[in-house]
């Protein structure tokens, strides 16, 4: 529900506000669905505002997947000595104009528009818009045009605010498959490659070892590229579709602007 916190202040009740007005311009020119394509406005509309903070960091992974087979002879050459390889790494991060935390803080950036996001359409999704929700959002609009009577969450053929568990309608499911999907797509596009890693020089040796830096991220990204669209898939089989749909197009631009930024 709605609250007086500075959390909804600063995010929910702008980006409800975004919502309604795209829901009453859809409305007023008598567009099918409106509420549906409200969704789909609204998460262009943040993603094109995130679109730096996602360019800088693919500049940055980019940076860092280049520096990985320096980075790897730098372990190697001085695994006997941490004090000496970490100095030598900041230097080489200071040489290449980056900062490895810098990604890191461009997720934490994104993380409280996300969960602003899916508490604004959990209020009509997840319980319905009752009147009493309905009284709560208008008094929390920013002007009197945006204030409404009621949301029709039907989108086509679907029920936005009805999930593929509870529907028992079998196109309801392709939902939950084709979230997986675009999930791992999204994956694929956003984790770079594996580079190199550092091997045993010993000659006498007939089986190179790859590095434990390298197994562990290759088992990251493992987990990644499968678990990670599994349990979407999940969660979009069990919550309303509206918020299956806000993910699919998110996922969609991911994939779009990873692609673009990286050609």
């Amino acid at each position: 529900m709605l609250g007086n916190n500075i959390f909804d202040t600063v995010l929910v009740y702008p980006i409800l506000n975004v919502l309604i007005l795209f829901y009453k311009l859809f409305i007023s020119i008598g567009l099918p669905g409106a509420f549906g394509f409200s969704i789909i406005a609204l998460t262009v509309f943040i993603r094109l505002i995130l679109h730096p903070f996602f360019s800088k960091q693919i500049e940055t992974t980019k940076k860092m997947q280049d520096l990985k087979p320096h980075l790897d002879r730098l372990s190697s050459k001085h695994k006997k000595d941490p004090k000496k390889l970490q100095s030598e790494q900041m230097r080489l991060y200071q040489e290449a104009g980056i900062n490895p935390a810098t990604g890191c803080l461009f997720m934490l950036v994104q993380i409280p528009v996300f969960f602003a996001l899916y508490n604004t359409l959990s209020l009509f999704l997840m319980k319905g818009p009752t009147t009493k929700l309905i009284a709560d959002i208008n008094g929390v609009l920013y002007h009197p045009f945006l204030k409404i009577q009621s949301i029709n969450s039907d989108f086509f053929i679907f029920n936005l605010a009805m999930s593929p568990q509870k529907s028992g309608l079998w196109y309801y499911y392709l939902v939950p498959v084709v979230t997986a999907a675009l999930q791992y797509l999204q994956v694929q596009a956003t984790t770079p490659a594996m580079a190199p890693t550092a091997l045993a020089e010993n000659k006498d040796k007939k089986k190179e070892v790859s590095s434990t830096s390298g197994d562990f991220q290759k088992a990251m990204n493992t987990q990644m590229k499968y678990i990670f669209p599994l349990m979407i898939g999940w969660f979009a089989y069990t919550l309303p579709l509206g918020l299956s749909l806000y993910w699919n197009i998110f996922s969609l631009f991911s994939i779009m602007q990873y692609k673009k930024l990286k050609s």
